[in-house]
């Protein structure tokens, strides 16, 4: 034969091979399930090769429970068809159909060594684990199983239940996991104060899920290798006692401030063209508002001659020095029924320090992890770069003296360096850029 009449040959049977799969395709369609199967094994047994065949064939001996037909196919098509995840996933259905566990088991191995991601052998895997009575290996299946289903999956009617349960049975098996190491955890502890447990116990709870990690995330300058604290250590800051035993004066300033009625501003000015987000609802808002004392690293002038206290405790402070930026000192006023939503500040390279001086009750202040109720005079240090809110449930006026001060863990040399960089930025621009609380 020439090769002209062998690649006419060849070609010849390539048509009858795609007609007769057209064939078996419309005889699937008019539900002739049996003449389907006769014409793809018909085709089977002209083309071994033949994938489309194959996998109708396995398909539908599956669908009708001819197992050891199905078993035969899809076996077939996965050594024709190395790279395919599929037969192997409905080998692993066949097993589990007619009672074989162990053979279930290898199928799904197969199938995540070709994809070790595929949701549905994941699904299976973690389903046959539960069986079996391997709770733990289960669990941890079905937890991967969740960490790779996409938004597409979630939506996906066959896969549906298969994800609700995936959900329940890992969250039943993180609460038993937690009801035990609490228990185990209460025994342990014991012998300890709380206080030396705090940080401990914040761990557990992070790696339970009952709490979010939260990190230093400031929306402008990040300065690398300054621990992330919600809220400091107040031995840190030996100068608070100084404005601590000042607050009654500092108050008194501020109650006749607050009787003239000037100077108050609305704490947030956004210009209306720029994007809101969280702050649409207070920006230029009377219901959050304040007194600045000093601002963009000057002081107030009207406003710091009215309370020469409160500027005079200031000083005590370690405040940065960038013209233009900061200091930054103020009082802030929450009027009654008003939350700050949760929002982060601009640079981890300065705190932020809160004195209390009008504290109704139902008030609160939440740094990451930690609540926190304020308490007239008594003033704490915390990291604004981590996420934070504050709200007024009562129905009186919250007053808070707020000021910065550099993070106590910058060397003289970095809090120069930081500032020569802030002025540095202000030449480039030719405005200063604020530090505002």
């Amino acid at each position: 034969m020439s090769i002209t009449q062998s690649s006419a040959s060849a070609t010849s049977s390539a048509d009858a091979v795609g007609a007769d799969f057209s064939m078996a395709m419309h005889a699937l369609q008019q539900g002739q399930v049996a003449r389907a199967m006769a014409i793809w094994q018909s085709i089977l047994k002209r083309d071994p090769t033949h994938l489309p065949s194959l996998q109708g064939l396995a398909q539908q001996a599956l669908m009708t429970r001819q197992f050891d037909l199905a078993q035969q196919s899809l076996e077939e098509l996965a050594r024709l068809d190395a790279g395919n995840v599929q037969p192997w996933i409905q080998l692993a259905m066949l097993f589990r159909a007619t009672a074989r566990p162990e053979e279930e088991e290898r199928a799904l191995f197969r199938a995540l060594c070709i994809a070790p991601r595929d949701l549905m052998a994941l699904l299976m895997r973690a389903s046959l684990l539960e069986r079996k009575g391997l709770l733990h290996e289960a669990a941890r299946c079905f937890q991967a199983a969740l960490a790779v289903a996409s938004p597409a999956d979630l939506q996906s009617e066959a896969l549906r239940p298969l994800l609700a349960k995936a959900r329940s049975s890992s969250a039943a098996y993180s609460r038993a996991m937690a009801e035990a190491i609490d228990a185990q955890m209460a025994l342990a502890a014991a012998e300890f104060r709380a206080n030396d447990l705090d940080r401990f116990n914040l761990s557990l709870d992070l790696m339970l899920g009952r709490k979010q990690r939260y990190e230093s995330q400031p929306i402008g300058y990040f300065f690398p290798h300054l621990v992330p604290c919600e809220f400091f250590e107040r031995q840190r800051f030996p100068w608070l006692d100084g404005i601590e035993a000042m607050a009654e004066s500092i108050r008194d300033e501020f109650l006749a401030v607050l009787g003239a009625e000037q100077g108050f501003t609305p704490y947030l000015n956004y210009s209306d063209d720029q994007p809101l987000d969280q702050w649409l609802e207070l920006n230029k808002s009377l219901r959050w508002t304040a007194f600045h004392l000093l601002k963009d690293g000057l002081p107030v002038e009207e406003n710091a001659q009215r309370c020469p206290q409160t500027m005079a405790s200031l000083q005590l402070a370690p405040q940065p020095q960038q013209l233009g930026r900061t200091p930054v000192a103020m009082f802030s006023l929450l009027k009654p029924r008003t939350k700050i939503p949760p929002h982060v500040g601009v640079t981890n390279a300065r705190l932020v320090t809160h004195l209390p001086l009008i504290i109704p009750p139902d008030c609160g202040f939440r740094v990451g992890n930690t609540t926190r109720q304020w308490e007239f005079g008594k003033a704490w240090v915390f990291d604004d770069s981590i996420e934070h809110e504050a709200w007024n449930n009562s129905d009186q006026l919250r007053v808070v003296l707020i000021f910065d001060v550099w993070h106590p863990d910058l060397s003289e040399v970095e809090r120069r360096m930081i500032s020569a960089l802030a002025q540095a930025q202000n030449d480039f621009a030719g405005v200063a850029g604020g530090f505002d609380l």
